[in-house]
């Protein structure tokens, strides 16, 4: 009968912690979900989205050295902004990009490099012909608009991700609790069950 008691015991003991063990397998799947969805967030969406205000800032000083035909601003100080331009482009390229984000992106990438091009003919002719630049630098400002809303779309997708995990950490939490109570009703059971002894 003590052999008995013993196995009442352990297989008590047992399913509790199979429940606890599968429970806890769930939550930590969960977490990490959560993790990543954050460190996406930050890494892959506001970084990606201050990268893209610096971007506007530069095509800014363009544009605006455009508008009040700036001369010197083309002459001297447009080498450094195109540089630094190309830099924050490159930064923005180490970012995950999302399928969508990579067409608008290319382009990106392809108007720069026409930017360029209408910039050195707007020097060669003298500062007279600055129609190409305004056009190119318009459609900057589009693919910097669309690379923006793009950002604050997966933003809310990851964070809709976390939610939905945070969810099911505590739904999975209540579950825990209750079928807890319920193996441990079921063990008392099991431990206190003693059969009569028949004659």
């Amino acid at each position: 009968m003590a052999f008995l008691n013993k196995l009442k015991w352990i297989l008590g003991i047992l399913m509790i912690f199979i429940l606890i063990m599968a429970t806890n397998l769930i939550d930590r799947n969960n977490f990490i979900r959560v993790r990543d969805s954050v460190v996406t967030i930050y890494e892959d969406r506001l970084i990606a989205n201050d990268l893209i205000f610096e971007m506007l800032k530069s095509v800014h000083q363009k544009e605006l050295a455009l508008t009040v035909s700036d001369s010197t601003f083309f002459s001297s100080h447009n080498a450094n902004v195109n540089t630094h331009l190309q830099s924050l482009v490159m930064r923005f390229e180490q970012t995950k990009l999302t399928p969508e984000e990579e067409v608008v992106f290319e382009d990106l990438k392809s108007n720069l490099s026409g930017l360029k091009d209408a910039e050195t003919q707007y020097l060669s002719s003298g500062f007279s012909n600055r129609t190409p630049v305004i056009g190119t630098i318009e459609d900057l400002k589009a693919n910097l608009d669309d690379l923006s809303k793009i950002q604050l779309n997966e933003g809310s997708r990851q964070m809709s991700i976390s939610k939905r995990a945070l969810d099911s950490v505590q739904l999975f939490t209540q579950i825990e609790i209750f079928m807890l109570v319920f193996l441990a009703i079921v063990v008392q059971i099991i431990v206190m069950y003693n059969p009569k002894p028949k004659d």
